[in-house]
């Protein structure tokens, strides 16, 4: 019976941390939702007022209009679009093939590259970020998708989740496919991959999230506004003396719905992914 109630408490107090978590987390996507519907009067108003006195669409024809009503907000949510996808594709495959030859491939210096790849991680993209531009430069592809898209088709994180999540994987499913005489890449595209689709959705989600909210890098890369992303064009309604609050809040909310929708349509894949990858360690 004393038992039980320690179980009962424990969890209630695990309850009552993960509802403050909750809170603090969904505090600002609640502000954004608010403030989105508000006219800027309101949303300046201190103490501040969490539900809207009215809906405000004109913030939604603002954002979607831009500062210069030059309605570019569509050619800028497809530049990030394009930008995310792509990096998050690459990033799968690339991170896919060298974890794979890194978990299950037996050559020597594996462990010094592998070392070698997470070393990479130490660096800052702040410490690269110039001369990285000066190869951009140099190539003469700034202001086009390859300037965009090039510096970030490997990720030195997703080798090593993919690696560590390979590691477990059965050596007895490649074994077998060996033997019926399946070649390697075979392996790869027909039994790995369909395989690690928790641990892929997860680096997909991440990658794709990395570009969506990337800023500095476009900032140097894109010089015309039809090259923009959407974080860029939602830093246009920060000027130095007007700020539009609620125009920039609905600019934001709907630049948030595709990282919604993705992160919703793959959620099933990497809540079970834990899962799994505690039952192959035990």
């Amino acid at each position: 019976m004393q038992i039980s109630k320690k179980i009962n408490v424990t969890n209630i107090v695990i309850w009552i941390v993960l509802a403050v978590m909750l809170l603090f987390t969904m505090t600002p996507i609640i502000f954004m939702i608010s403030a989105s519907m508000m006219e800027r009067n309101q949303i300046m108003r201190m103490p501040f007022s969490w539900i809207p006195e009215s809906f405000n669409r004109e913030n939604f024809i603002k954002a979607v209009a831009g500062n210069d009503q030059s309605y570019i907000f569509v050619r800028n949510l497809s530049n990030s679009l394009f930008v995310s996808s792509t990096v998050a594709i690459t990033t799968v495959l690339i991170a896919s093939l060298t974890g794979y030859g890194l978990a299950k491939f037996r050559f020597r210096g594996r462990n010094t590259i592998f070392i070698m790849i997470m070393a990479t991680m130490m660096i800052p993209f702040e410490a690269i970020m110039i001369p990285l531009y000066m190869v951009v430069m140099m190539l003469r592809i700034q202001n086009t998708y390859t300037g965009l898209i090039l510096p970030f088709l490997v990720s030195a994180f997703g080798v090593f989740q993919m690696r560590q999540y390979l590691t477990t994987f059965p050596t007895e499913f490649l074994d077998a496919a060996r033997v019926d005489g399946m070649g390697e890449f075979g392996i790869y595209w027909r039994i790995v991959l369909p395989n690690c689709m928790p641990v892929i959705a997860t680096l997909s989600i991440l990658s794709f999230r990395s570009q969506w909210d990337n800023l500095l890098w476009p900032l140097l890369v894109s010089q015309t506004k039809e090259m923009k992303t959407i974080p860029q064009y939602i830093s246009t309604f920060a000027l130095e003396r007007n700020t539009d609050e609620g125009a920039m809040m609905a600019a934001a909310l709907l630049a948030s719905i595709p990282m919604f929708i993705l992160f919703m349509s793959l959620t099933k894949y990497f809540i079970g992914g834990a899962a799994i990858y505690e039952s192959r360690k035990g």
